[in-house]
């Protein structure tokens, strides 16, 4: 059994190996994709005052991790909290493992003051699409992005 708990600095090699969970298909790996930057980035978004990084840990190995952001103060909604990155080692998948990461994100959120949890997934991600659906949003909406470089 698995136990979901705020990442330590001491995760982040761990945490670098799981992006690749990410990028293996329908994902990939961001052009810019670089483990030392991602490293300075993970120890930022651990040790931040509106972010956190969970991890769900068996036997000391990272078998699934989430990064969470408090955003905008929204005039109609309130604090909104994003959760950037959700993912779970696909040999563990299936076995509460990601329910339990999402459950601890929104206690993240709400502990921090957040009215909304929110989070993008790519079309192509139609199984993560089934998870999330199980876990009843309250709702949906599609969303537009640009690369600035």
């Amino acid at each position: 059994m698995s136990e979901v708990r705020a990442a330590t600095t001491a995760d982040i090699p761990q945490l670098i190996d799981a992006y690749g969970w990410l990028f293996e298909p329908p994902g990939a790996k961001p052009a810019a994709w670089d483990p030392v930057v991602a490293a300075d980035r993970l120890e930022r978004t651990i040790s931040g005052p509106r972010s956190g990084v969970l991890v769900a840990v068996e036997d000391e190995t990272v078998v699934g991790f989430g990064t969470t952001y408090l955003d905008i103060e929204s005039v109609r909604f309130g604090q909104r909290c994003w959760v950037e990155d959700l993912a779970v080692d696909p040999s563990q998948r299936s076995g509460g493992i990601g329910a339990a990461l999402l459950a601890a994100a929104r206690a993240w959120a709400k502990d921090n003051g957040a009215t909304h949890l929110e989070l993008d997934s790519s079309t192509a991600r139609t199984d993560a699409h089934r998870f999330y659906h199980r876990h009843e949003p309250s709702s949906q909406s599609l969303n537009f992005g640009w690369e600035t470089a």
